[in-house]
């Protein structure tokens, strides 16, 4: 499911609570590729296969798990990565969103945050959350309500933790699937340098088919 909110979902984050968190470097990946859309090899090379070619195959690697494949599918590399596992999500929320947890406790609360980059100082960084309810019944309701323009987020992890300024996600590139009792909502933002719209959105929807951690 796709879904677009608005530019404001970003206000109201919360502070990051005590958990475990694993920061790792150097994650691999076609680093060197540009980040645009139509980067090509060097010069001579044949043109670069569609985004939407490109984004098929990374949607294959992502939902074996293989985020770096994944993401070098699409022409960039992995610099950092970190992810935390908690169970509180009211207090990782904001919104309605917040309201809704605070009604519907979650089981289990995953987020990631993938530093991409290339060598030319062009940085991104993409968000997957992971939300796990007790039934199939509340992980529907609840995408009703994180989908809808406005309503509030659960807060990605800041960029702090990739070694990037914190980055205030917008939902300009989201996008949010249901599997079993889990959501997965995930996000993308430029960081440094220039980085494409259609890049952005193409790897939100590739991060979304990764498996929970």
């Amino acid at each position: 499911m796709v879904a677009r909110k608005s530019s404001d979902k970003g206000s109201g984050g919360v502070a990051l609570v005590a958990a475990v968190l694993v920061v790792l470097a150097g994650a691999g990946g076609a680093g060197g590729a540009a980040l645009n859309s139509g980067a090509s090899g060097g010069g001579g090379a044949a043109p670069v296969e569609s985004i939407g070619v490109r984004k098929w195959d990374a949607k294959r690697a992502a939902r074996g798990g293989d985020a770096a494949g994944a993401m070098g599918h699409l022409g960039v590399g992995i610099s950092k990565q970190a992810v935390k596992q908690e169970l509180d999500c009211v207090a990782n929320a904001f919104g309605q969103v917040r309201d809704f947890l605070a009604r519907t406790p979650c089981t289990s609360l995953d987020r990631l945050l993938l530093a991409v980059g290339d060598q030319a100082g062009n940085a991104a960084v993409v968000s997957v959350v992971w939300v796990t309810f007790p039934g199939r019944n509340q992980a529907r309701q609840f995408d009703r309500v994180i989908d809808v323009a406005g309503s509030g987020d659960v807060q990605p992890l800041s960029g702090g933790v990739v070694g990037l300024p914190d980055v205030r996600f917008t939902a300009e590139h989201y996008y949010s699937e249901i599997k079993d009792t889990t959501i997965t909502i995930a996000e993308s933002e430029p960081a440094t340098g220039h980085v494409e719209p259609d890049l952005l959105d193409a790897m939100t929807e590739v991060a979304a088919q990764l498996p929970r951690p």
